[in-house]
């Protein structure tokens, strides 16, 4: 049933008694009417104050003895913060076909930071010297046209801020009998979202000049496993850029360096890295790439193929396991949703395993094709308790239920998977990944 919430409410202590037919939920316009009160920002603020004033009186912190480090080359984080990492492997007998996991739960906001952006590799990652490398326009063309780096920088660059996710992220989640105990990066870290700076693919083609008959064509990359995929001439010509650079700095090697294709909103194996050719093409041209793998088996033995939008998702970061509770309180509920259909119109979080739904807060920007930080704020009142958000995009879809997905497609098939998640938490505050 949908839960209700009422009107606004004027006090700290009423707003902090409202919940959501008592699961402890409370009303989304907290994050936007006082919130701070709520979550006791003005008495940390006093005790932050003393805390300064003491120390004052007693002598400086260590880090205020001596001058500081000198200053460098290239940014680095501080020490404190190495555990923030991704989660890497590669498959038996490889040096290089494997992924690197974002830890979601580590982050905020909404952007990824480069260095902890998801990576998936088929065959390592290429060595390319930029003066070296070359990107050839071929096949149903007018001219086929040759370009080197500096030729291409000098073409009008757009920047976009979208994600990119992996086909297969997520399908650890929930396509095993009995759910893996395994932390939100690794489960669902196969997605991030970044500044992508770079030069509309239209503008290469029409320059080359595409034949009539042309509807596809096949994007080909420089790792020795020659990655490639078809993709629709409707799509190259839409929104597809010829990204150079990646959060106001070119691009790192893990994602693509000198260039890749990025195509918003398409399963992230399309987004072809170290972009060497396209070849404009009348049909699909069925690569090993798109035939053995990233199609949707079902159970009746066919197969779906060129699925290419990321459906609408979401996942909570924020409690989740490895970040456990300390005791009972309120807590913010945090997390991220993104649909490859356009934007995140809504967020529903659920506290009592879908029993009842609150709405909760979007946090600006809400952009088209990126993910979108939502919070909630819980008050959490010791018991066991399941948590979990589905997303609703501006088409009207929907995210849906484990329960759903697996009866429409049964368990054979290992891409597009975007069921809801649930963190169940235990009366410790401990989080991990269940099945309601």
């Amino acid at each position: 049933m949908e839960s209700n919430f009422g009107g606004i409410v004027e006090s700290k202590s009423k707003r902090i008694e409202e919940s959501v037919a008592g699961n402890g939920l409370l009303h989304r316009r907290v994050f936007l009417t006082q919130a701070g009160s709520i979550f006791g920002v003005g008495t940390m603020g006093m005790l932050g104050s003393e805390t300064t004033n003491a120390q004052n009186m007693q002598g400086r912190p260590a880090w205020m003895q001596s001058p500081g480090k000198g200053v460098g080359a290239y940014g680095t984080r501080a020490r404190f913060e190495d555990h923030v990492q991704r989660t890497a492997g590669s498959a038996p007998g490889t040096t290089g076909a494997g992924a690197s996991r974002t830890p979601l739960q580590h982050l905020e906001g909404i952007i990824t930071p480069n260095s902890l952006h998801f990576e998936r590799h088929h065959s390592g990652i290429p060595e390319i010297d930029p003066n070296e490398h070359r990107f050839l326009i071929h096949g149903l063309v007018d001219r086929p046209l040759i370009f080197d780096m500096d030729m291409l920088s000098r073409y009008p660059m757009i920047s976009k801020i979208h994600f990119i996710e992996c086909s297969g992220n997520s399908r650890v989640s929930g396509l095993i009998d009995e759910p893996v105990d395994q932390d939100c990066g690794v489960l669902h870290g196969l997605v991030s979202c970044s500044e992508w700076t770079g030069i509309p693919l239209s503008i290469l083609l029409d320059e080359a000049g595409v034949d009539p008959s042309a509807r596809w064509i096949l994007a080909e990359g420089s790792d020795s496993a020659a990655m490639s995929r078809s993709v629709p001439m409707a799509k190259a010509m839409d929104d597809a850029i010829i990204a150079i650079y990646q959060n106001g700095e070119r691009l790192r090697p893990d994602n693509g360096y000198p260039m890749r294709l990025f195509l918003p909103g398409f399963e992230g194996n399309t987004s072809v890295k170290w972009l060497r050719r396209i070849k404009v093409t009348a049909e699909p041209t069925m690569t090993k790439d798109e035939t053995s793998k990233y199609t949707d088996l079902l159970d009746d033995g066919t197969s779906l193929m060129f699925t290419y939008p990321m459906a609408v998702k979401s996942v909570i970061t924020s409690p989740s396991p490895g970040l456990d509770l300390n005791g009972a309180g309120i807590y913010e509920i945090s997390g991220i949703a993104w649909s490859g259909g356009g934007h995140i119109s809504k967020v529903e979080v659920s506290a009592d395993g879908g029993l009842t739904w609150g709405e909760a807060a979007l946090s600006e920007p809400v952009l088209d094709r990126s993910l979108t930080r939502f919070r909630m704020a819980w008050r959490w009142n010791g018991a066991p308790a399941v948590i979990m958000s589905r997303a609703i995009d501006n088409t009207g879809a929907i995210q849906p239920t484990r329960d759903s997905i697996i009866a429409e497609k049964g368990m054979k098939f290992a891409y597009h998977y975007n069921g809801i998640q649930s963190w169940a938490i235990d009366a410790e505050g401990r989080a991990v990944n269940t099945y309601v």
